[in-house]
C-alpha cells in the first residue's frame, strides 16, 4: 500500500490508485514469518480461526494441461515461498521458519478436475467450497490450486487457495503475476533454477534462533531507547501534550485487544466450520463517484453498501441493528523499496454504526469513521505485542483470539487488482473472484478490482447467515442505492 505524506497508513485498496501496480521484478521474502504472521498460525489450534485466502479465477477456453503444469513449476521456482513449509519448534522463543520442502511435490498441489453439474458459475463456487474449508498439510507448502474444465459456455476455472501467512491480498495480486501475463502472445519466460534445499539440523537450529532472537530484541531495545530519547524530549518541551499522548496509546491498545465475543447484530450469532460462496459485480468508475460524494474514497462506498445491506437484512428478517463490528486489514506497505509479497498489514477490528437507512448519511458516518480508525496509535505495536502474546502455550493466545475474533460480524477487504485484461497460456481472464478468511466471523466481505470492474466476493458462515440468497439481494439494492448519491 502507500503512505500518505504525513507517513500514516492508509486503507487496503487506496481506491483511486488502482494504476499502482509497480514492482521492479524483486520479490522478496523474510526467512522467518513476523511475529504476527506466527500468531495468526499459531492460533489456528482452533479450527474456526483458520486463515485461508481462495480465490477463484474463470478462464476463456481451456488450457493444456501440460502447459499450465510447466508454468506452474515456474512460478514455484521464480518465488520459492510456494516450495517452503512451516518449521517450528513450540519451546522456542523465535517465529517459525521458512524453508524449502526437501520432498516439494508439484502436482500435490496442482490439481485436475472436471466442472460437476452444467459446470456453470455456481457449480465451480459450490466446488470451491469444501476446497476452501479444508485445513491445509502443514508438513508441505500451505497452497493449493485446482485447474478445473468442461466448464459452461466453453471455459474453466482456477481455485487458488493460500494460506494468509504466506501473504496478503496485496501480495498475492503481485504473485498472480509470476503465474498470469499482460498479453495474449507473451515473450516465453526464463526458467529459474530450483531452490536450493538447506535443511538444518536441530543445533542448526538452536543457533538460528538464537541469532534471530538476539536481532530482534536489539532491534526493540534500540526502538525502545530512540522512543524513550523522543519521549524525554517531548515531556520538556510539553509534558501535557506527551501526558494525552500516552493516554491515547494506552486507550488505543485497549481498543486493539479488547474481547468481544458475541456478535452484535442479532440475525449473525450462529457459528460453525461450513462457509458459502457467492459473488457479484460492480462498476468501479460509479462506486468511485460514490466515495467522492461524501467527501472520501471508493473505500467508504465499499464499507457502506455493506453496512446498508446488514441493516436490511436485519430488518427483513423482523430484528433491528443498530451497530455492526467489523474488521478491516490497514496495508502498510510503502512505495518505494522492492516488491514485497509476503503480509504488509495491521489488523483493525472496531464497531460501525447502522442507525440509519439514508444511503448518504451511511457513506457519510462511515467516511468519518474509517477515516478515524487508519491511524490507531496502537497499530506501531502490533509486532511487540503480537512477540509478548506468541510466549503463551498456543492454547492460551487461541483462547484470546477467540475472545476477539468470535465477536466479529463481518470482515471486509480492499484489495487493487490489474487494470488491464490478464491471461494465463494465451486464455483471457473473465473475472478474479476473492474470497477472504472468516476467522472467527460471520461473513467476509473481499473485493478485488480488475480493469474498470470490482469483482466482490461474499463469504459467509451458514450458521451465521441462514438467508445468504437475502443477503445478497439487500447487497444488491444497497450498492444501487449508494452509487446513485450525489453531492
Amino acid at each position: 500500500m502507500t503512505q500518505d505524506t504525513a507517513g500514516e497508513p492508509q486503507a487496503l485498496h487506496d481506491d483511486d490508485d488502482n494504476d499502482d501496480h509497480g514492482s521492479d521484478g524483486r520479490v522478496e521474502f523474510e526467512s522467518r514469518m513476523s511475529d504476527s504472521d506466527a500468531l495468526m498460525w499459531n492460533i489456528e489450534k482452533d479450527p474456526m480461526l483458520r486463515s485461508t485466502i481462495t480465490t477463484v479465477i474463470f478462464l476463456d477456453g481451456r488450457v493444456s494441461h501440460d502447459e499450465l503444469r510447466a508454468a506452474t513449476d515456474r512460478m514455484s521456482r521464480a518465488v520459492p515461498r510456494l516450495r517452503q513449509r512451516v518449521r517450528g519448534n513450540p519451546y522456542s522463543m523465535a517465529p517459525p521458519r521458512w524453508e524449502i520442502d526437501p520432498n516439494f511435490d508439484l502436482d500435490y498441489h496442482l490439481r485436475f478436475v472436471r466442472a460437476p453439474g452444467e459446470g456453470t458459475r455456481e457449480d465451480v463456487l459450490r466446488m470451491a467450497e469444501p476446497i476452501a474449508m479444508q485445513g491445509f498439510d502443514r508438513a508441505r507448502p500451505v497452497w493449493e490450486c485446482t485447474y478445473v474444465t468442461d466448464c459452461a459456455n466453453d471455459t474453466s476455472a482456477l481455485i487458488m487457495k493460500i494460506h494468509h501467512s504466506v501473504t496478503d491480498g496485496v501480495g498475492g495480486v503481485r504473485l498472480m503475476l509470476e503465474l498470469f501475463d499482460l498479453e495474449s502472445e507473451p515473450p516465453e519466460r526464463a526458467e529459474p533454477p530450483e531452490p536450493e534445499v538447506n535443511v538444518l539440523n536441530q543445533a542448526q537450529r538452536f543457533m538460528d534462533a538464537l541469532a534471530h532472537q538476539a536481532r530482534a530484541q536489539g532491534a526493540v531495545a534500540s526502538g525502545i531507547a530512540r522512543e524513550a530519547g523522543d519521549a524525554t524530549r517531548s515531556a520538556l518541551r510539553d509534558p501535557l501534550s506527551s501526558l494525552e499522548s500516552a493516554t491515547r496509546m494506552t486507550e488505543s491498545v485497549g481498543r486493539l485487544l479488547a474481547p468481544a465475543d458475541t456478535p452484535l447484530g442479532p440475525e449473525l450469532q450462529g457459528r460453525s466450520l461450513s462457509t458459502h460462496f457467492e459473488t457479484m459485480r460492480l462498476p468501479i468508475g460509479e462506486m468511485k463517484k460514490a466515495g467522492h460524494a461524501a467527501g472520501g474514497r471508493l473505500n467508504d462506498a465499499f464499507v457502506a453498501g455493506i453496512l446498508l445491506a446488514f441493516k436490511r437484512y436485519h430488518r427483513r428478517l423482523g430484528s433491528d441493528v443498530d451497530m455492526l463490528r467489523m474488521a478491516m486489514p490497514i496495508n502498510i506497505r510503502t512505495d518505494d523499496g522492492p516488491s514485497t509479497a509476503g503480509n504488509a498489514f495491521v489488523p483493525a477490528r472496531f464497531p460501525m454504526p447502522v442507525d440509519s437507512d439514508d444511503p448518504l448519511t451511511v457513506l457519510c458516518e462511515t467516511q468519518q469513521r474509517l477515516a478515524a480508525v487508519v491511524h490507531e496509535p496502537a497499530y506501531a505495536l502490533v509486532e511487540p505485542l503480537s512477540s509478548f502474546l506468541n510466549r503463551f502455550p498456543a492454547t492460551v493466545t487461541t483462547k484470546i483470539f477467540g475472545s476477539m475474533m468470535r465477536g466479529l460480524d463481518f470482515q471486509a477487504s480492499n484489495v487493487p487488482g490489474s487494470p488491464l485484461p490478464l491471461y494465463l497460456l494465451g486464455h483471457r481472464v473473465t473475472s478474479l473472484i476473492p474470497f477472504g478468511p472468516m476467522a472467527g466471523a460471520g461473513a467476509n466481505i473481499t473485493l478485488l478490482s480488475y480493469q474498470e470492474d470490482l469483482n466482490i466476493g461474499v463469504n459467509t458462515d451458514p450458521a451465521a447467515v441462514r438467508e445468504p440468497a437475502l443477503l445478497m439481494e439487500c447487497l444488491s439494492e444497497a450498492y444501487a442505492d449508494i452509487m446513485a448519491v450525489t453531492p
